[in-house]
């Protein structure tokens, strides 16, 4: 069994005339937290929304365990077990938690019990969902709609997640809450992260390696902490 969980090899993807992504290759490691960045419209949600098929790459490779998935529809890929956590949660709104959860579990052949206790599962990571599984989650705060995307996800007994932008819109104690929770899942139940977010100095204290885009093509990557030091990164992307 191969180390690398997921690789992208000189993908490129447009919406019509243009050019979302040129010739981006990345790699992410069995059981590692990998970010990707760049400033807005760098192509960084492109990124995601390719290797999960939700647009179509005009170019390049996509291998998921060492499987091509370049190809495969969406639920393929989640039925893989690579689920993504899309940016600004998109949470079903008319429907309660509970059901937002079951919804995670949809394309899983499991048993009642199984399903049972995967909720069980994410209401012990998130006590709050518990507390309000029959509420609409129209009623939900913005950290705990957060909190149910990555529930929805995990419901999907995924290996890997993919997270966009997981801290938009949230306050900075909210977003510090949900980093714990990504490291949590990361290192008790082993899960491969690769998480696309605005908070470049987090980003890069949480990940192991980090992957840098620019107007849709890979400009810089390396180990997170040799990253957090440069000298280009921290006056373009952290305002020193």
């Amino acid at each position: 069994m191969t180390d690398t969980m997921l690789e992208l090899r000189s993908v490129s993807a447009s919406y019509g005339a243009i050019q979302a992504l040129q010739n981006v290759s990345l790699k992410v490691e069995r059981g590692a937290i990998v970010a990707l960045l760049g400033s807005n419209g760098a192509g960084k949600s492109t990124t995601l929304n390719a290797i999960s098929h939700l647009i179509e790459p005009s170019a390049g490779e996509i291998h998921f365990d060492g499987q091509p998935i370049g190809r495969l529809p969406s639920d393929d890929i989640v039925r893989r077990g690579l689920v993504q956590v899309p940016e600004g949660r998109q949470v079903f709104k008319d429907m309660s938690v509970r059901e937002n959860l079951e919804l995670g579990a949809f394309l899983r052949k499991s048993s009642r019990r199984e399903v049972g206790e995967d909720f069980e599962r994410v209401y012990a990571m998130f006590p709050r969902l518990k507390e309000r599984a029959e509420q609409r989650a129209s009623t939900l705060s913005g950290g705990e709609q957060q909190m149910l995307a990555i529930g929805r996800a995990l419901m999907g007994r995924p290996r890997m997640i993919l997270l966009d932008e997981p801290s938009m819109g949230l306050s900075p104690i909210l977003v510090e809450q949900i980093f714990e929770i990504i490291l949590r899942l990361n290192r008790e139940q082993g899960l491969t992260i690769l998480v696309v977010e605005q908070d470049v100095r987090l980003a890069l204290r949480v990940s192991s390696y980090a992957y840098i885009l620019e107007n849709g093509e890979m400009n810089l990557q390396g180990p997170s902490k040799q990253l957090l030091n440069d000298p280009a990164v921290r006056r373009a992307y952290l305002g020193v």
